[in-house]
Order: structure tokens, then C-alpha cells, then sequence
């Protein structure tokens, strides 16, 4: 079972938050805010499939930047952690939709990814102006700044909610690639050696 699990989790992941949305269109009458969210999950499993599932997916770039090759098993199962990770933004913030550091933590990740598949650009010396999962990515950060901007129009947050939200997904992030790091065998402390190692690199 677990092994089945590792290896659908993707398609595992996309079944579960497609029911979430159908369950979202059932229950109706649904906030501003709930509407984002259901928004989200929708670009979520979007992002998934475009990020990891296609040839040369996100994964790829990042085996190359620390120089070891990733077996496709390892590569099928560390989109485990990523639907946990994802499912826990989607429920979570959709049932507490009331509490704006909660929110706040959701718009987070949208601007995260965004940086992130944009700057990867960069990085990983991209022949085009694209990484797998920047079209969803960009998206995702849209809807981040959608929602920003309806808290803050509508005085839905206090100072601190702009402040712990942000911190208290930031370190969720970085727990999640910690574990996706040791999945394929590296310590998350060397990361940035081998970032600014990829980033002097010349041409």
C-alpha cells in the first residue's frame, strides 16, 4: 500500500482535490475569500502536473543543479510530501477563511512560487523565459495579490497578520523542501552552496 501510495501520489493528490472542489460547489454560498481558495486549489493541482509530471520538470532542473541523478521512483515519490503539503494549504484555509493570518500564510505561498520559477529562470540558465511550473506559479501569485489586496481594502488584518502569517509559512516551506532534499539524498544545509555555485557558473 505505502509503495502504491509513493507511486500514485500525484494522481492521488489530484483525486482528493478535485473532490474538494466538487464539495466547495455543493456547499455554494461561498466567500470572497473561499472562492480564492477554491481558486487556488484548482491551480494547485495545475501546477502540480505542469511542475513534475512532464519531461524536464521542475525536479529535473534541481537533480542537475546538485549533480546526481534522480531515479524516476524518487522523483514520482516526492510529490508525496507535496500533496500533503498542498491538501493542508487548501483545507485548512478554506474552513478558517475568517482568520486573516491564516489567509495571509496562503497568499504567501503564491508570491513564493512566483519568485521562485521566475528567478529559476536565472538559475538554472534557462534557454527561454520559463520554468516548469512558472505559468501556473504566475498565477497562483495573482491570486495571492488578489487577496492581499481585499484584506487590506476591506481592514480584514491586523500589522501582526501581515508578519506572522508570511514567517509561518516561510518556515513551513523550507520544512517541506527539507524533506524533499533528504529524498534525494542531500543535506538542505548544503543548498546554498550549491545554489551560488549554479549562479556564478558562466555560460
Amino acid at each position: 500500500m505505502i509503495k502504491f501510495i509513493k507511486h500514485y501520489s500525484l494522481e492521488i493528490y489530484t483525486v482528493i482535490s478535485m473532490a474538494l472542489i466538487v464539495v466547495a460547489a455543493l456547499i455554494g454560498n461561498l466567500s470572497f475569500l473561499q472562492k480564492m481558495i477554491v481558486i487556488d486549489v484548482f491551480l494547485f493541482i495545475l501546477h502540480e502536473w505542469e511542475e513534475g509530471h512532464y519531461p524536464g520538470g521542475f525536479i529535473d532542473m534541481v537533480s542537475n543543479l546538485i549533480q546526481r541523478d534522480v531515479n524516476a521512483e524518487t522523483k514520482r515519490a516526492s510529490r508525496l510530501p507535496c500533496g500533503i503539503f498542498l491538501l493542508i494549504l487548501s483545507v485548512v484555509p478554506f474552513i478558517f477563511s475568517t482568520n486573516p493570518m491564516i489567509i495571509m500564510a496562503l497568499a504567501t505561498f503564491g508570491i513564493i512560487e512566483g519568485i521562485v520559477h521566475t528567478v529559476g529562470i536565472r538559475l538554472f540558465r534557462r534557454k527561454h523565459f520559463y520554468t516548469p511550473g512558472m505559468a501556473t506559479a504566475w498565477l497562483e501569485f495573482a491570486v495571492s495579490i488578489i487577496i492581499i489586496v481585499y484584506l487590506a481594502a476591506n481592514h480584514l488584518r491586523h500589522w501582526y497578520d501581515y508578519l506572522v502569517g508570511p514567517l509561518f509559512m516561510i518556515a513551513f516551506f523550507a520544512s517541506l523542501q527539507k524533506t524533499m532534499t533528504l529524498m534525494v539524498g542531500i543535506n538542505y544545509s548544503d543548498m546554498p552552496k550549491y545554489v551560488k555555485a549554479q549562479w556564478n557558473r558562466k555560460n
